[in-house]
């Protein structure tokens, strides 16, 4: 679980990876998003896991388990109608990405939703996130539509939704 004490690494990741989206020509996370205000906020309501290895930061992501507004509309169908939890802002550092860091963050999100009784966890990421697409299909995702994020500086802005089912 994250605190206040991990935030500036936390900051550090996060541009990293919007370095990286950047370099794959894409929008997602380029108007602001995630800030380092938002992280705060996640901190506070205790839903923002750490990746850590040998005491190093390597990934982050938030854990929510009410319904996001984004995923009520959905160009497709989702696996399943009930509960489910949702993980955002999923990230991890440079020089450790393709070391499966990505895959045991979605491994711990299945757990946390089990343990809540929640049925399935759902994402989303942006078209052109070819390598997040990946990590969600070795993880077990399925591509179930595109939604429309609802909110906040990426509001409209179009993203692929993944459900898995637990």
């Amino acid at each position: 679980m994250a605190s206040s004490e991990h935030i500036d690494r936390m900051c550090e990741i996060t541009d990293q990876a919007k370095r990286q989206l950047r370099g794959l020509g894409l929008d997602q996370w380029q108007k602001g998003y995630p800030s380092r205000e938002v992280w705060i906020s996640d901190i506070q309501e205790g839903c923002t896991y750490l990746a850590v290895e040998e005491g190093e930061i390597l990934g982050i992501f938030a854990f929510q388990k009410t319904p996001d507004p984004s995923y009520d509309v959905i160009d497709g169908k989702w696996l399943t109608n009930g509960a489910y939890a949702s993980m955002h802002r999923v990230c991890v550092a440079d020089g450790c990405k393709g070391k499966g860091i990505a895959g045991r963050m979605f491994s711990y999100g299945f757990e946390l939703a089990k343990k809540e009784g929640l049925q399935a966890v759902r994402i989303d990421t942006h078209p052109g996130n070819l390598p997040m697409q990946r990590a969600l299909g070795k993880a077990g995702f399925s591509a179930c539509g595109e939604i429309r994020l609802v909110g906040g500086c990426e509001d409209g802005d179009l993203r692929i939704g993944f459900e898995k089912k637990l």
